[in-house]
C-alpha cells in the first residue's frame, strides 16, 4: 500500500527459477485472484523486490517475468470508453495500492512486449502485441517495476483525479495524496 518505500524502487531482474520465486509468484497469483476489481498486480505491491507481475486475462492469471516494452504504436492518449450508443467517457485507471482512487492517465493503446514465463522450472522468452485494455494494464504494472505510480502520470500530465465513495465520484487533489510520502 502507498506510501510504502518499495513502491518507489526499481525492481531487480529475475535471473533464474528457484523455490523462492515459485512461492512468490504463487502468492501474487492468490492475491490477484482474490481481488474483486484487480486486472494486474506487480511484485513490489506485495513487498517483493523482483521484476515480475501478474495480469488477469479472461479469469486466468498469467505471470510475466522481466517484462519489457519493445515498441509502441501511435501516441500516448487518454483512453476512452465507448458505449454501444456511441457515447464516450474517460477511462479511469485505478490501482490496488491506492484503494478508491482513480484518474486519467495517458497510455499507448498498442504496444509490442516481451517477457519470460516459468516453464519446467526454467525461464522461457515470449513476446506479443497488446492493444486496448491489455496494453493499459501492461503499462501500469510495468511502471510499478520501475518505481513509477499512476498518480505520478496524473500529476505530470494534469489528468483528472477522483475519489470513489460508495457510488459517488468526487474530484480529489493529487497533491494531497502524494504528500503522504513525505
Amino acid at each position: 500500500m502507498f506510501p510504502s518505500k518499495i513502491l518507489r524502487s526499481k525492481t531487480k531482474r529475475v535471473q533464474g527459477v528457484d523455490e523462492e520465486l515459485i512461492k512468490e509468484t504463487e502468492e501474487l497469483k492468490e492475491i490477484l485472484e482474490s481481488s474483486e476489481n484487480g486486472a494486474g498486480l506487480a511484485a513490489p505491491q506485495i513487498g517483493i523486490d523482483k521484476s515480475f507481475m501478474g495480469i488477469k486475462e479472461g479469469g486466468v492469471i498469467k505471470i510475466l517475468i522481466n517484462p519489457k516494452m519493445e515498441a509502441s504504436f501511435g501516441e500516448k492518449v487518454y483512453p476512452k470508453i465507448i458505449e454501444e450508443d456511441k457515447t464516450e467517457s474517460d477511462f479511469l485507471e485505478g490501482c490496488l495500492s491506492f484503494p478508491d482512487l482513480y484518474g486519467t492517465v495517458k497510455r499507448f493503446l498498442k504496444i509490442k512486449v516481451s517477457w519470460e514465463e516459468i516453464v519446467n522450472r526454467k525461464l522461457e522468452t515470449r513476446s506479443g502485441i497488446l492493444e486496448g485494455f491489455g496494453s493499459i494494464v501492461w503499462q501500469h504494472e510495468a511502471d510499478h517495476l520501475e518505481g513509477i505510480l499512476f498518480v505520478d502520470h496524473i500529476k505530470e500530465e494534469g489528468g483528472k483525479f477522483f475519489l470513489w465513495k460508495e457510488k459517488e465520484k468526487i474530484k480529489a487533489d493529487i497533491n494531497q495524496v502524494l504528500e503522504k510520502e513525505k
